[in-house]
């Protein structure tokens, strides 16, 4: 799906209002419900193409209303299994050729889930599909070496900042910021590069080993 983004409506806790206001000028070409997802796609009017999950989170009147519905897709799983919901979610619109996701519902609620659909950025990374986690607050994604741009007409927030995702990120350069960095070895563990701010319109950020976590946020 060459310049198309999948959007995955994910179950965990979900600003409706937010959501309501990130889709008004969004568009997609596939929604994807996990689970409980469904209920927030319900309430903000959206139908999704396809249903995926172990159903139980999910009202059963719902699920039922929906999979009479033609057209959607069911990709229902058994509750014991190795992937959550939205790891399967995650490669159902990578098998179908999306390499783009957009992930809502991702972050509130259990911070178990939380940090494993944090972690499940990787797996898109390798697999070339650049995925990001919404919420009203932050932006999530992850840069891997080479060069990434920030604008400023484009930022998610006031703040920018770059968490290693593996042992150590090596060779950082960060340029437009407010606190630069010249190649710059970073460990897992530190909070040098938390709450970075764009000095100027443009910045940007190159690497030459390792992956960073990228947040976009604002208060």
């Amino acid at each position: 799906m060459e310049g198309e983004t999948c959007l995955i409506i994910t179950g965990g806790n979900l600003n409706l209002d937010f959501a309501e206001q990130f889709l008004k000028h969004r568009s997609y070409g596939c929604v994807i419900a996990v689970d409980g997802g469904l209920e927030a796609a319900a309430a903000l009017g959206v139908c999704p193409d396809e249903i995926v999950g172990d159903l139980d989170t999910v009202n059963p009147a719902l699920f039922d209303s929906y999979r009479r519905k033609p057209g959607i897709e069911l990709e229902i799983h058994r509750p014991e299994k190795d992937e959550t919901d939205t790891e399967l979610a995650l490669l159902t619109a990578e098998r179908k050729g999306f390499h783009a996701v957009h992930l809502l519902g991702a972050l509130g609620g259990r911070m178990d889930h939380a940090l494993g659909n944090v972690q499940l950025l990787n797996q898109c990374l390798q697999n070339d599909v650049h995925a990001e986690i919404y919420d009203e607050k932050n932006r999530i994604y992850l840069a891997g070496p080479g060069r990434t741009e920030f604008a400023r007409e484009q930022a998610y927030g006031q703040y920018i900042s770059f968490l290693p995702l593996t042992e150590s990120v090596e060779g950082i350069t960060l340029t437009g910021f407010k606190y630069p960095l010249s190649n710059k070895t970073i460990h897992l563990g530190t909070s040098l590069c938390i709450s970075n701010e764009l000095t100027g319109e443009k910045g940007s950020l190159e690497f030459q080993k390792g992956i960073l976590i990228c947040i976009e946020s604002h208060d």
